[in-house]
């Protein structure tokens, strides 16, 4: 809600992408170039591969007053600042699936013609999409394996909650959405206290009682160990694909 639909201008090569766009009321073209012309800001959302073309197509149009910002995986501020003009304001951007119920974590790094001006910007516009934080550029393809790639880590954690439910006799709905809850629950305390996740997981057990005996499970199913190794393979996998 920051900036009014109207300022906006998206494009694509083909209509089936830009429907969306414009059901929200925004301005839509199959120019790359006309984006540029319209626009400050530059959002670059492509795969990978293809954006060694947008960027060569755009290069003549790159001005001193234009803030570009990639979000395509793998590619780096040294290659996005060598594929447009020098000095050019660029900075890299990781987002994550929930961005799109404003509930996103994103990390972004800035290139070196970008200052704290268009840091600032970024960030503030993107706070409205959930957690946003400035990190090195060694930090994105972690934060890949740790977010992009950790949602799906916690809904297969939620379906195995809620079939430990529907297993014991509760309604498969109401076990997704009580699971759902809890997570979200967790997570808002996490984020609202401060507090280290293992000091709130103490919180939770009593002596004795019913969580202690469950967390005893998890850890004979070494189920640190295993989330830890998921997050080292995916971080791994996003460093691979980079040097593809």
């Amino acid at each position: 809600g920051k900036v009014p639909a109207s300022s906006i201008i998206a494009s694509a090569p083909s209509d089936k992408n830009l429907d969306a766009w414009r059901e929200l009321g925004c301005r839509t073209t199959h120019c790359n170039l006309e984006v540029l012309q319209e626009s400050t800001l530059v959002f670059l959302a492509t795969k990978p591969h293809i954006l060694p073309g947008v960027l060569q197509e755009i290069h003549p149009a790159v001005g001193p007053h234009h803030i570009v910002v990639s979000l395509a995986a793998g590619v780096t501020l040294q290659t996005l600042q060598w594929l447009l003009p020098a000095g050019t304001k660029v900075l890299r951007l990781m987002p994550n699936l929930p961005c799109v119920v404003q509930a996103g974590a994103m990390v972004f790094t800035r290139g070196s013609g970008a200052g704290d001006e268009e840091a600032a910007l970024l960030k503030s516009l993107l706070c409205s999409c959930g957690l946003c934080e400035e990190v090195p550029e060694s930090y994105i393809n972690i934060h890949t394996g740790l977010s992009g790639s950790g949602v799906a880590y916690v809904y297969l954690f939620a379906e195995a909650l809620a079939e430990g439910a529907v297993k014991m006799g509760m309604p498969g709905g109401l076990a997704s959405r009580i699971a759902a809850q809890t997570l979200l629950g967790a997570a808002k305390m996490m984020l609202e206290s401060g507090e280290h996740p293992a000091k709130l997981r103490g919180d939770v057990c009593t002596p004795g009682g019913t969580t202690i005996y469950a967390l005893h499970q998890l850890e004979k199913g070494a189920l640190r160990a295993t989330v830890m190794n998921a997050v080292e393979a995916a971080t791994n996998r996003a460093c691979d694909m980079a040097e593809d």
